[in-house]
């Protein structure tokens, strides 16, 4: 079947046609030109075409609705190549969401049975740096991410985040020890408030209004679940507390550490370097708190004691610093591909999800008013969040 063609008159400098002078030459076998034929048959009024192997002339009021089907079936093309790369990485994005919140609700099921049965913190939370210690070597030895280079600068700043961050790690652990897992996550909803307070303290960033009244559910949910919490302890809530202290202190240093240019670190390996130095410091730490207690026969001794087998305590110790790191790397890897606002939303999602897991994993007894209190901690930490997000928005001049 032999190709039909068109010649359209357009007078617009700014266009290259292939055929004769100020004319457009159109094959029907063309996206463009389909698309400029259908809109030529149903067009009869506004625009004269016949299908001819003569030049014709367009009325000027064509021209418009022309560059119209132009427009529309190139961005059409440029949509249809876009859409598979945006959905995969929407996919890649909540794959990843995914497995931060299995290996979190791994984690801290695994930690609170270890606790349970080995009850010193620090050594656990020493086993747990170790783990991840080996992790980040496997991952810097396979070229799986770039080894980073460290100044001494860096180092100074590296060192300080690293011991507050195992000062809270070695809290956390103490909380979950001592009170169900649920009430530790719920007392650490009040991270928002200390970072505020911090932010202040050290950044001289000054909180508006509506940030401050987002604190007000926080408060008084923690402190509404913790008047009704059965499993309520001052260590175990004093430990919790504390940690977010020093948690949010790490943060806040980080930015510090963070917005320096020249000794800026990407994520993943401020992150390793951390955990190297913080496995460093603690084991010894560790022995002079609590004594060697990874011996055979003590870890023998223990499982025993307890009615179950030492291999199944080593398994649960090793996966629970496995699930640890693992869940700390992803979430650095999703802070890399989405901004801070999202990321504190989908930690608040996570929280949520942890409490509601372990509450059904470990059967742990709630009241009505300890869920109301939860719900409206939890509640306060979203507000904070979409608050966050909205100040950040430029405005629209």
């Amino acid at each position: 079947m032999g190709t039909s063609t068109f010649y359209m008159s357009l007078p617009t400098p700014f266009l290259k046609p292939q055929k004769p002078s100020n004319q457009i030459f159109i094959t029907s076998n063309n996206k463009f030109n389909s698309a400029l034929q259908r809109y030529a048959l149903h067009k009869p009024k506004s625009c004269s075409i016949k299908k001819t192997s003569v030049p014709i002339l367009v009325n000027n009021s064509c021209k418009l609705d022309l560059f119209k089907v132009r427009a529309v079936a190139e961005n059409a093309g440029e949509s249809e190549a876009v859409k598979p790369k945006e959905v995969i990485q929407t996919l890649q994005l909540g794959a990843m969401f995914g497995i931060w919140y299995l290996l979190n609700i791994c984690y801290n099921i695994y930690n609170k049975q270890v606790l349970k049965v080995f009850p010193f913190p620090a050594t656990v939370t020493a086993s747990q740096f170790g783990c991840g210690t080996l992790l980040i070597l496997f991952m810097w030895g396979f070229r799986l991410h770039p080894i980073p280079k460290i100044s001494k600068s860096q180092f100074k700043a590296i060192f300080t985040l690293a011991a507050i961050h195992t000062l809270g790690n070695v809290l956390t652990n103490i909380s979950l020890g001592r009170v169900a897992v649920s009430f530790t996550h719920t007392i650490k909803a009040m991270e928002p408030f200390f970072t505020v307070l911090l932010s202040a303290l050290f950044l001289a960033e000054r909180p508006s209004p509506w940030i401050v009244s987002s604190l007000v559910p926080i408060v008084g949910g923690v402190a509404l679940a913790s008047m009704t919490e059965a499993s309520f302890n001052w260590i175990g809530f004093g430990s919790a507390m504390a940690s977010n202290l020093t948690n949010q202190s790490r943060n806040v240093f980080s930015k510090k550490f963070m917005d320096k240019e020249e000794e800026a670190l990407d994520n993943i390996n401020l992150f390793s370097m951390i955990t190297i130095i913080s496995f460093i410091l603690l084991v010894p730490v560790a022995i002079l708190m609590e004594g060697i207690k990874l011996t055979p026969s003590y870890l023998q001794y223990t499982a025993a004691s307890h009615g179950i087998h030492v291999r199944e305590l080593c398994v649960r110790l090793l996966l629970a610093g496995f699930c640890l790191h693992s869940y700390q790397q992803v979430s650095y890897m999703i802070l890399q591909m989405v901004s801070p606002v999202t990321h504190a939303v989908g930690n608040c999602v996570k929280r949520v999800v942890v409490i509601v897991s372990s509450v059904i994993f470990f059967q742990t007894p709630v009241s009505p008013i300890n869920s109301l209190g939860t719900a409206l901690a939890l509640a306060g930490v979203f507000l904070y969040s979409r608050v966050k997000r909205l100040q950040r928005k430029p405005k629209v001049v």
